[in-house]
């Protein structure tokens, strides 16, 4: 098989975004075989999810010897869905988050397979953040002391065709809450700043959209006592913010990721705007994160969203709950 070319591809589940991944599939390889199987062994419809195939179960979709699968079912799926397809020697793209606690991490170890993984933080993709990495990496800024990142959006708003209470996003059996569907932020944070040593969270169910999860997060995460990063999520803004503000010596970097710009805030109250681009396609972040794939798969080109990386994710996920739960700071590194 040439690189780049895909004759058979798996995607688990059958949600918006194992729809999206279907679509971008069949569009990017047209000539491939698109297979879908759902993750709970619903029957499927070929022509409501929009795949070439139709397995009965994930056994079934295996023997179709997929180039490579995408998991995108509920969290809680991931991992017993990629240790069956890894173990096969399949290559997985698990959907964001890479799981749902700490306890099934301890239960399922990837790391045991040979066969590729990957994690879809997808901002990760964007050509803003990329900038935004490269003027941190850089010091465009000079050392940061402060830094802050918020996402909200009103969660009947995200999928206004679909009643929100029985969405994953708003069911705790599910993997929901704002802490795991909005962990893009503490991705794209420890890829900017590495790891975090302390967490100190928050997490509130206001009971505004009554629902059984938390709808609010806020928290503090702090690195060496050098830096502090504040987060805010929540699916309650009925206004969709999401921006990120890094506070240097020199000056502040400002990127808004919904007007996708990126922003230098200088002394003597000098703007420079670095990046801007108004007619990005964000389906495109889903398209380069999936071509990045299979490079790394068929090439082993590095895949920036790796297994480690979404395992510190998890670290600071569960540092948050924990210190949440206990009312106090939490070390990560003891938390895996």
């Amino acid at each position: 098989m040439k690189t780049g070319s895909i004759k058979h591809a798996l995607v688990v589940g059958s949600g918006s975004i194992a729809k999206r991944h279907i679509k971008n599939l069949r569009e990017q390889f047209p000539g491939a075989s698109v297979i879908c199987v759902s993750a709970s062994g619903r029957v499927l419809d070929k022509n409501e999810v929009g795949a070439s195939e139709i397995a009965p179960d994930l056994a079934s979709a295996i023997s179709f010897k997929p180039d490579f699968a995408i998991v995108a079912s509920p969290a809680p799926f991931h991992l017993r869905n990629a240790d069956e397809l890894l173990a096969a020697h399949v290559p997985v793209l698990i959907e964001k988050p890479l799981c749902a606690s700490r306890d099934e991490m301890t239960q399922i170890d990837l790391k045991r397979h040979s066969a590729r993984v990957g994690i879809g933080y997808n901002l990760r993709f964007t050509p803003a953040a990329k900038v935004v990495k490269e003027l941190l990496d850089n010091g465009a800024v000079g050392p940061i002391s402060t830094a802050f990142a918020e996402v909200g959006q009103y969660l009947p708003d995200w999928r206004p065709d679909t009643d929100y209470r029985v969405g994953v996003s708003a069911r705790k059996e599910l993997g929901g809450g704002a802490l795991l569907e909005l962990s893009h932020e503490l991705d794209y944070l420890s890829w900017f700043f590495g790891p975090f040593t302390r967490a100190l969270g928050v997490l509130r169910d206001t009971g505004q959209l009554g629902i059984n999860v938390e709808d609010n997060v806020d928290a503090l995460l702090e690195k060496e006592k050098r830096l502090m990063v504040h987060v805010h999520l929540d699916f309650n803004q009925r206004q969709p913010c999401r921006r990120f503000k890094a506070v240097g010596e020199q000056g502040t970097v400002l990127w808004d990721l919904i007007a996708n710009e990126v922003t230098l805030l200088l002394p003597d109250g000098r703007i420079k705007k670095i990046y801007s681009d108004s007619t990005y396609n964000r389906n495109q972040m889903y398209i380069d994160q999936t071509s990045a794939f299979i490079s790394f798969v068929q090439e082993g080109a590095v895949f920036a969203s790796s297994l480690d990386s979404a395992s510190g994710v998890m670290s600071l996920i569960e540092s948050i709950r924990l210190s949440s739960k206990h009312a106090k700071w939490v070390d990560v590194e003891a938390v895996l």
